[in-house]
Parts: C-alpha cells; sequence; structure tokens
C-alpha cells in the first residue's frame, strides 16, 4: 500500500508540474508518425510504448519482448535489427542528451523524480525496438525468475 501511494506520488509530481504529460504525448505521437510510415514501424512502436510509460512512470516500466517471451516473426525480428541499427546514431545523441537532461536534473532536489523517470527511459530512447511497457508487478516477477533459476544453477534442483 504504502509502495502504491509512493508510485501515486511520483506519478503526480511527474505530471504536474514537470508535465510529464506533455512528454509522453509527444513521444507517443512521434511513434505514431513513424509507425504509419510502415519502414520506421519498428522504432515506431517502441516510441509508442516509451509515451504509454511514460503517463505513469513509477507504477511501469520498459522491458524488451525477449524477456517477456513473445514470439515473433523472423522476418519482422530481422526487419527491426536492420532498422534499430540505422537509428543507432540518432538513438545514441538522445541517450547522450538524456544524460545530460538527468544530471542537470538532479542538481535540485525537486528535479530528482523526473530524473529518475528520464533515467528510466534512457534505455528505451536509445534503443525502442522490440520495447514494451509493462507495470512494476510483472517486472518484479520475472527478476524473482531470474533469480530463481540463478540460485538452482549454483545450488543445483
Amino acid at each position: 500500500m504504502k509502495g502504491e501511494m509512493m508510485r501515486t506520488l511520483g506519478n503526480i509530481l511527474w505530471h504536474f508540474p514537470f508535465f510529464g504529460f506533455v512528454t509522453a504525448g509527444f513521444y507517443w505521437l512521434v511513434g505514431l508518425l513513424l509507425t504509419v510510415t510502415v519502414i520506421a514501424a519498428p522504432i515506431g512502436l517502441g516510441l509508442m510504448e516509451l509515451g504509454k510509460f511514460l503517463l505513469a512512470p513509477f507504477g511501469h516500466a520498459m522491458v524488451s519482448k525477449d524477456d517477456l517471451k513473445i514470439e515473433q516473426n523472423a522476418l519482422w525480428k530481422t526487419y527491426s535489427t536492420i532498422v534499430m541499427i540505422l537509428y543507432l546514431p540518432f538513438g545514441l545523441v538522445f541517450f547522450v542528451l538524456s544524460v545530460i537532461q538527468v544530471a542537470g536534473l538532479c542538481l535540485t532536489i525537486v528535479g530528482i523524480p523526473v530524473a529518475l523517470v528520464i533515467a528510466k527511459s534512457i534505455g528505451t530512447v536509445l534503443n525502442p525496438v522490440n520495447k514494451k511497457c509493462v507495470h512494476v508487478a510483472v517486472v518484479e516477477e520475472l527478476e524473482r525468475r531470474k533469480a530463481r533459476a540463478e540460485i538452482e544453477k549454483h545450488v543445483g534442483a
């Protein structure tokens, strides 16, 4: 209950006074435009997921579709990889700008929650291809399963 209240408070701070909903809308619209072009659809779909994440960043997380074991068409996956490689120079620029933004926001106590949101989204800004927005509970369960598998590997089942 306490964690849920803190996440809600973080989301409220993200949206007001920092206008996080504007950032979320921007990423979602850019993603929609790239998806409509069809050629950049893998990037566009990832940016739309990032926009969805930015609507409630303290209660959600971005994960790879591979971590979720989502089956994808082999041709789509190959095409997505090619598009991601072409996007990489842009992603690096956006990555550096995001890191600078995080550092600047951390200079004030009020900016730290916003810096956390941007820091959580840096991996997706660098590579939005094949990313999915999920609830924090899903991420926690994935981490538990990975930890259990690691324990079984070392201890034996």
